[in-house]
């Protein structure tokens, strides 16, 4: 025979749990998967994360399903350059990207013969290595690692295709209230260099900061539930990993 105060009490509790799970999902801190290798090699394929709802504000893309809550940015902190954040994709505002903050309003950012340049200045890289492997796509490339070094002195790793196939650009102004971004893995991207899919990034879609991962699996070599072979799949030396 059922209780029915006892299945009342479930209901509540569960009730309960839930409206604190989307309180933490939405103000506080949210866990990202990445499916593609467009920020490689300092994020790939498998590696699930903690994002920081707080550290821009909050608007509605903040909360599940992007609710007509209000309309503005609230308690805005301004993003700082090189920062790696989630936002929605202007294309749609709903799809989640996670891409690097190269342009701040008011930035002037153009390739040149394969070089980054912001304002006018060339962005400083020192190579690292010639002889890399990364992923783009189902393809395995050789690329070009470098270091690159932003004018406020964050540091990052950058891959770029040894034919350099992005090699020139138009000059991208980014207008008030945006933001211009980039994938690390330079050449297989698509990011604020495409106009016409992401193009420049209202702060309003901002969804939060990339803080660290938490775990890491290689997908390619089995699924996780094959736990003989755990050594393979799982990648223990990201677990807990700052992302920078």
């Amino acid at each position: 025979m059922f209780n029915k105060n006892s299945i009342l009490e479930n209901i509540k509790t569960l009730f309960y749990a839930l409206i604190i799970a989307i309180i933490i999902r939405s103000l506080l801190i949210q866990p990202f998967y990445i499916p593609s290798s467009s920020m490689e090699p300092n994020l790939l394929v498998g590696d699930r994360l903690f994002v920081t709802k707080y550290s821009y504000g909050y608007s509605k893309h903040s909360f599940p399903f992007s609710p007509p809550i209000f309309n503005n940015r609230i308690l805005f902190n301004e993003p700082k350059r090189g920062d790696v954040i989630v936002f929605k994709t202007p294309a749609d505002n709903r799809t989640d990207y996670i891409k690097r903050l190269i342009g701040l309003p008011g930035d002037k950012i153009q390739f040149i013969d394969s070089n980054l340049y912001l304002n006018n200045f060339e962005i400083l890289k020192s190579k690292i290595s010639e002889n890399d492997i990364i992923n783009c796509g189902k393809h395995a490339l050789e690329v070009l690692t470098f270091e690159e070094l932003l004018p406020n002195k964050k540091k990052y790793k950058s891959v770029y295709l040894k034919d350099h196939s992005f090699k020139n650009s138009d000059q991208f102004i980014v207008p008030e209230n945006h933001y211009f971004f980039l994938g690390d893995n330079r050449d297989c991207s698509k990011d604020s260099r495409f106009l016409s899919s992401v193009g420049y990034v209202h702060k309003d879609n901002l969804v939060g900061k990339a803080q660290f991962i938490f775990f890491s699996s290689d997908r390619k070599k089995g699924s996780i539930f094959s736990f003989w072979n755990w050594n393979e799949i799982i990648r223990f030396d990201r677990f807990f990993k700052k992302i920078l």
